[in-house]
């Protein structure tokens, strides 16, 4: 069995294994005298032993931590009973307790889970994640930062930014197309004065072809006199 299996329930003795876990409780079966039983989680709590830590000076340990010097200590295990004793044994397995915030009841329950464990043969260790999955987590996420953004969204955002300029008021700017009209009616306008200048002439050009025209005719009848005669 492992370690990240053992948990500890509140008010009932010992550790357990996790075999199932449920919406209204879990299914454990007891180190001490390996049987099984259903526990409500309405009635008690379960933590990993993995999960707890304990209060130092300094900063907060795994329990973990507290355990593994316990294994590589050759102090002997205090009695249970003896707060006294319980003290001096952690004191020197472990001084950087913090003795005000851990108490006597948890110096005891220390000491006996460790008894469980060892009496189990469970290897006191924390569990670690595989380190395949944790590279290939790392390659994935690199990549997906790396990776260019696709030649359609940039085109599109290239046609929306075009269409914003070409919709630019009109008012804004006099395009040519404008000024192209505006001056073909300036010359309009310029010219004429010059065709209403111009009518007169040919009226008058007209009128002194005319008499010409008039005396050529009253000419004939001389011709045609002096013929006569």
């Amino acid at each position: 069995m492992e370690y990240n299996k053992v948990i500890a329930v509140t008010g009932l003795p010992g550790l357990y294994e996790l075999l199932s876990s449920k919406s209204d409780g879990a299914i454990v079966r007891a180190l001490d005298d390996k049987t099984t039983r259903f526990v409500s989680s309405r009635v008690h709590n379960f933590s990993h032993l993995e999960s707890i830590e304990v209060y130092t000076v300094r900063d907060n340990v795994n329990l973990v931590d507290i355990l593994k010097a316990m294994e590589t200590s050759t102090e002997k295990l205090p009695d249970e009973k003896d707060n006294a004793a319980l003290k001096a044994y952690f004191g020197k397995v472990f001084p950087d307790l913090d003795f005000d915030r851990v108490y006597s009841s948890d110096l005891k329950k220390m000491v006996k889970w460790f008894s469980v464990l060892k009496a189990n043969n469970i290897e006191i260790k924390l569990s670690e994640a595989a380190p395949e999955e944790e590279a290939s987590v790392e390659v994935e996420e690199v990549v997906a930062a790396e990776k260019p953004a696709p030649k359609k969204k940039a085109e599109k955002a290239e046609k929306a930014e075009a269409k914003v300029k070409s919709e630019e008021p009109v008012g804004a700017k006099d395009s040519p197309a404008e000024e192209k009209p505006k001056a073909k009616k300036a010359a309009a306008t310029a010219e004429a004065p010059k065709a209403a200048a111009a009518a007169p002439k040919k009226k008058a050009e007209k009128a002194e072809k005319a008499p010409d025209a008039k005396d050529s005719s009253a000419e004939k009848p001389k011709k045609a006199a002096k013929k006569k005669s």
